[in-house]
C-alpha cells in the first residue's frame, strides 16, 4: 500500500476514536495530546541537544582512560 493509503486509514481511525471524546467533553484528548508533545519534546532534546555533550564526555573518558593505561598498563592486555 502506499503510504497515502496508510496516512488515510490512520486519520479516520484517529478521527472515529477522538471525535467522540471531544464532542462529549472527555478530558483524554487533552492527556494524549500532552504525553505525545512530552515524548516528542524529551526524544528532542535528548537527540539534538544532550547528545552532543553525552558524546563529548565519552571521547574525553576515552582520552583519560588511555592515558591512564599507557602509565600504569592495560589489565585487559593479558
Amino acid at each position: 500500500m502506499a503510504i497515502s493509503a496508510h496516512l488515510s486509514k490512520l486519520n479516520a481511525s484517529l478521527s472515529a476514536y477522538y471525535k467522540p471524546l471531544f464532542r462529549s467533553g472527555s478530558i483524554t484528548p487533552l492527556w494524549h495530546g500532552m504525553a505525545a508533545i512530552s515524548v516528542t519534546m524529551y526524544c528532542a532534546s535528548q537527540l539534538g541537544l544532550k547528545q552532543r555533550s553525552i558524546q563529548h564526555h565519552r571521547e574525553d573518558s576515552k582520552k583519560a582512560l588511555a592515558e591512564y593505561y599507557e602509565k600504569h598498563g592495560n589489565p585487559h592486555a593479558h
